[in-house]
């Protein structure tokens, strides 16, 4: 439901057209009738799997981006390669790519927009459990370090403020409270 609030497409322009992101600047009416410009970025979307092990520990990815020039603690993740793609299948495997783990169980969990000012990407998320030791392939331009954990220090990692992703933070609160209530009497 838009409330009144939506704003109509009279124009748009493809300002980029990237191999992952493509981004438009729109002209649009504005509800009170006035036209405004709205540049955004069309984006694939992209799955999570939070990887949980029985003795409570989990693996995150050490991983450098680019466009913020350092190296992040991040929960596997990972684009979907097209528009028809089953978020499912991609957080099986990205999950198995990047830690080197398949999910006997994914549960799913959440979807968001991370960035709903300038994107329509969407996110999905999975709790992956029930693990197996599978060959990591990495895709040939990605360089990660897998980082196992105890769960209750990649939450302290957040307020501590070593992990500063975003999808990483609300990835790892939304399971936490998930297990809370899982795990509730």
């Amino acid at each position: 439901m838009d409330h009144g609030l939506k704003e109509t497409l009279l124009h748009s322009q493809p300002l980029v057209e990237g191999v992952l992101l493509k981004v438009y600047r729109d002209t649009v009416r504005l509800p009170d009738g006035r036209t405004a410009i709205r540049e955004w970025i069309r984006h694939p979307g992209a799955a999570i799997a939070v990887p949980l092990f029985p003795d409570g520990s989990t693996i995150l990815v050490r991983q450098f981006r680019y466009a913020v020039g350092k190296s992040f603690l991040e929960v596997p993740a990972g684009k979907l390669d097209h528009p028809e793609a089953d978020p499912e299948e991609t957080a099986r495997r990205e999950l198995a790519e990047e830690t080197g783990y398949r999910a006997g169980k994914l549960t799913f969990l959440a979807r968001f927009y991370p960035c709903i000012g300038y994107s329509n990407e969407v996110m999905y998320l999975y709790l992956a459990e029930e693990l197996e030791p599978v060959v990591s392939h990495a895709e040939e331009d990605e360089f990660l370090e897998p980082v196992r954990l105890p769960w209750t220090e990649a939450l302290d990692r957040i307020y501590r403020n070593e992990i500063e992703d975003m999808k990483s933070m609300l990835a790892l609160l939304l399971v936490d409270r998930f297990l809370t209530i899982r795990n509730a009497p």
